[in-house]
C-alpha cells in the first residue's frame, strides 16, 4: 500500500472510529499534533479539534460513515481523494466532497484542506 493511500485509510478510521477515546486514537494516529483541518465549516487545529470535528459530525449525522470514492492520488508529500457520507442502514448518501491533505515525514497528515461538493439542504 502506498504512503497516501495509507494515509487515507488512517483518516477514513479517524472519520470513522466510534466515540470519544476510539477517535482521539484514531486522530492521534491519523494526524500530527499540530495537525490543521479546514474545509467550509469548520477551521480547527491539534488533535482536539479534529477530533471534535468528527465528533459533531458523528452528532449530525448518527448511523453514517465516511467511505472513500475512487482511488487516492498523490505526489511528493501531498494526497487527494473524494468521498462519500454514506447511511449504514440505506445506502443513501446526503454529502460528499474532496480532500487534499499534506503528509508529515513519519506519513501523518499535517494539514487538510476540506472542500464539499454536495451538501443536505443544498
Amino acid at each position: 500500500m502506498s504512503t497516501y493511500a495509507t494515509a487515507a485509510e488512517r483518516y477514513f478510521a479517524a472519520w470513522n472510529a466510534d466515540g470519544a477515546e476510539a477517535i482521539a486514537k484514531a486522530v492521534s494516529d491519523a494526524f500530527t499534533e499540530g495537525a490543521t483541518y479546514t474545509d467550509p465549516l469548520a477551521d480547527v487545529a491539534g488533535h482536539e479539534g479534529i477530533a471534535a470535528v468528527i465528533a459533531g459530525a458523528h452528532a449530525r449525522f448518527p448511523g453514517f460513515e465516511f467511505r472513500l470514492k475512487g482511488e487516492v492520488d498523490g505526489n511528493h508529500h501531498i494526497a487527494r481523494f473524494s468521498w462519500d457520507l454514506v447511511s449504514t442502514a440505506d445506502g443513501s448518501s446526503p454529502a460528499g466532497g474532496s480532500d487534499v491533505v499534506a503528509l508529515a515525514e513519519d506519513g501523518r497528515i499535517s494539514s487538510v484542506s476540506g472542500f464539499l461538493d454536495r451538501v443536505p439542504g443544498a
